[in-house]
């Protein structure tokens, strides 16, 4: 037997402590202190961490860091990513200005922590950065009128892999972070999306909106019920997230759409549709053949089946209606977490072609 110990996932920074590193190791340059490498900073909770620099470049009224980020052991899209500050000075009175640069986003849409037309530099990073700039020009006795320009090659085509084309932020990536660290597998970033995806729909008049599960199921749900791609939320798994966010921040009318087999697990109550934290309870899909009439043999297939899809294809042998009762048993389900605020939900039960095979009415 194996005496291997699983090692503790590894936590990393976000791009917004990246950024901060960067920035300050640009602003000590400008200050005649040189490039710090490695670059201490400090987080909104107290951390201390350091980040060597990727690059170093200096002229005589600007200065160029840049922080490779490493997201350690979460699936982060922005992991490898060069986060480059520009600093140069500006005028006497101006204090800091954040500018985007290449591969960073331009907030178009109302509803999101910034207003249109402001780099896509979230609001705690730019405390972090001015707090850190702010301390050393208070340290050298010189002023903080500084433009802090962010950029990250490639970021724009990163950006087609994150919300922010759906979200109105063009150009390229979010700069976020609200703690500084990336916590493996917290999926902070997704629920971070979906968030905000639904403050854009309320800030924009759209009174209708789906949380989708996949790609299959945002295609279906546009085309079964007319919605346009702004009031799609890619809910993924996460649909206690979204509801939970919709119980503070109602949205008229909400479709849940996505496949049987998820739809099963929100149906029984489970709020994280993600296989390895949730399951399918094959035994309770028999119990609800048998209160549409299945004959005794198909309930017991039905209990021992190895998938939810076998499940389906019996009932639909049979012609029972199996789609529209979980369809209706998630909607009670999303309803409960939504209590009492006025969210109408209904639920959309799908194949793996996109086809309906279950609504909740």
């Amino acid at each position: 037997m194996s005496d291997m110990v699983e090692k503790p996932l590894r936590s990393g920074w976000t791009t917004g402590a990246c950024a901060t590193a960067a920035a300050k190791a640009a602003w000590t340059a400008m200050l005649g202190q040189g490039f710090p490498d490695p670059v201490t900073i400090t987080l909104p909770r107290g951390e201390k961490p350091a980040f060597a620099l990727a690059l170093g470049e200096a002229g005589a009224d600007w200065a160029r860091a840049g922080v490779v980020k490493d997201a350690g052991d979460d699936p982060d899209v922005t992991h490898g990513a060069t986060i480059i500050a520009t600093l140069r000075r500006g005028a006497v009175g101006s204090g800091i200005v954040f500018r985007a640069g290449e591969g960073v986003g331009t907030v178009t849409k109302p509803g999101l922590p910034l207003p249109p037309g402001e780099p896509a530099i979230n609001p705690v990073p730019r405390q972090m950065i001015t707090a850190e700039i702010t301390a050393l020009a208070a340290a050298h006795g010189v002023s903080a009128d500084i433009e802090v320009e962010i950029s990250v090659p490639g970021g724009e085509k990163i950006a087609h892999r994150t919300w922010n084309p759906r979200l109105g932020i063009l150009g390229g990536i979010s700069i976020l972070g609200t703690t500084g660290v990336v916590v493996p597998y917290s999926c902070s970033a997704w629920i971070h999306s979906i968030q905000r995806g639904i403050d854009v729909a309320r800030a924009t008049g759209i009174g209708h909106v789906a949380g989708c599960v996949g790609n299959t199921s945002e295609k279906a749900v546009l085309r079964l019920r007319s919605l346009s791609e702004d009031a799609i939320i890619d809910m993924g798994d996460f649909v206690g997230g979204m509801l939970k966010y919709l119980r503070g921040h109602p949205i008229a009318k909400l479709t849940i759409a996505g496949g049987f087999a998820k739809m099963c697990k929100l149906a029984a109550g489970h709020m994280d549709l993600h296989s390895k934290r949730s399951q399918v309870d094959v035994k309770a899909l028999a119990g609800y053949l048998g209160d549409l009439g299945a004959d005794a043999e198909t309930i017991r297939r039905a209990g021992v089946a190895n998938t939810a899809l076998e499940v389906l294809e019996l009932a639909q042998a049979q012609g029972l209606a199996l789609g529209d009762v979980i369809a209706a048993a998630a909607a009670i389900q999303a309803r409960q977490v939504l209590g009492d605020v006025p969210v109408s939900v209904d639920v959309l039960v799908l194949d793996r072609q996109g086809n309906p095979v279950g609504e909740s009415g």
